[in-house]
């Protein structure tokens, strides 16, 4: 996990933020390629596909993330498409930093057949990664946020994942569809937009507090979801992370329905792709020790 003594996490993300562009033909290579060992994290989610890549420090030098419908609740519906994109972030990325990007480790959504999580590994290996791990999604979150007890709340596109850690691990984890999907096809439906006009109306920020009226209801959902979850569990304080968290009245609409007190990390899209090359570099560094 990350070197907790003086590390500040919001100072993270917000680097991490400005080395992970969105998706762009145009790739400047950066003006000092980092030395030493890379590692590479690659998020599938239900909606957007994430590649980032870490150096020897564990710092973000470069990364990429882009909107695609090509994998749904978890389970990967759209295998080529996976396969191009991914392979078209990865072409940019090794442009970007210098050199050629030969392994990534990836991750599932808790609860996922095995088959489907062995689907995952082969759209890594197809784009041209060797897969390097393959980790759920709460825990490769937490290698970033170092939750030592407390829960972690993955919003995605497709589902609501929760996980419960005590003392560091990982103890308890399950996953119920709700997520930015609906969020967006409520917006569709009330704004009589296509599904990709809702999905960029949810993403601007001037609009935030116009639509939380609106998507109120389904956030309630997912915090009926977390609640459900929780009960009966000592559990003290809940970080929101994925990209739908972003919702403007997200925590306090969780917070409301459980309880507990609840944190958003800034720009949470990033958190489990982060922890992702995280969990790679400790991998590879306790193998090669």
């Amino acid at each position: 996990m990350m070197m907790r003594e003086q590390f500040d996490l919001s100072s993270y993300l917000q680097r991490a933020r400005q080395a992970i562009p969105p998706s762009r033909e145009e790739t400047v290579p950066l003006v000092e390629p980092p030395q030493g060992p890379l590692y590479v994290g690659a998020d599938l989610g239900t909606a957007y596909l994430v590649l980032v890549v870490l150096d020897a420090d564990r710092q973000v030098v470069a990364g990429e993330y882009q909107f695609a419908q090509v994998v749904k609740d978890g389970l990967v519906v759209d295998y080529m498409g996976a396969v191009d994109k991914l392979r078209a972030m990865k072409t940019r990325l090794e442009t970007r930093v210098g050199r050629e990007l030969t392994s990534a480790a990836s991750a599932y959504p808790p609860g996922v057949p095995l088959a489907e999580v062995r689907a995952t590994a082969n759209v890594v290996e197809a784009a041209g990664f060797t897969c390097s791990g393959l980790v759920d999604e709460p825990s490769a979150a937490n290698y970033l946020l170092g939750v030592q007890n407390g829960a972690i709340v993955d919003i995605g596109g497709g589902t609501t994942g929760v996980a419960v850690i005590e003392d560091g691990r990982v103890v308890y984890t399950a996953d119920e569809a709700t997520g930015g999907t609906h969020f967006t096809l409520v917006i569709a439906g009330a704004k009589d937009l296509t599904f990709e006009e809702a999905e960029e109306y949810k993403k601007d920020p001037s609009r935030q507090q116009e639509l939380f009226p609106l998507l109120r209801p389904v956030m309630e959902k997912v915090a009926s979801i977390t609640a459900r979850h929780l009960q009966g569990r000592n559990v003290e304080h809940i970080t929101l992370v994925g990209g739908s968290a972003c919702a403007q009245g997200m925590d306090r609409v969780v917070q409301q329905y459980t309880g507990i007190p609840t944190s958003i990390p800034s720009d949470p899209l990033f958190v489990t792709p982060i922890g992702i090359a995280l969990q790679q570099a400790n991998h590879i560094n306790s193998e090669s020790e």
